[in-house]
């Protein structure tokens, strides 16, 4: 008797996206800033998203697993504060 094997299959972590909400108040600087600092994008990029966030009330920054995106929505958040800005950044299921 031949005992077949059972291919164990692991799925992929949840991905979520990292969103940034518009506002009236937190410089365009500020959020092409914290696009480049913390989602590594291009100065290009980085208007562009930004763009979109003024124009669209939102912009995805980047999808990453759980913990990693709740830890640049925490770093992103962390410095809105200290420089005093009402920045909005959250994280939903991708």
């Amino acid at each position: 008797m031949v005992a077949e094997r059972k291919v164990a299959r692991t799925k992929p972590p949840q991905l979520y996206q990292v969103v940034m909400l518009n506002d009236d108040y937190t410089p365009m600087e500020f959020v092409v800033m914290m696009l480049q600092q913390y989602f590594q994008r291009d100065p290009d990029t980085a208007t562009l998203i930004m763009l979109k966030i003024h124009h669209e009330g939102r912009g995805i920054c980047g999808v990453y697993t759980k913990d990693v995106a709740a830890t640049k929505v925490e770093l992103v958040l962390t410095a809105a504060r200290r420089e005093g800005h009402p920045l909005q950044c959250i994280m939903e299921a991708a």
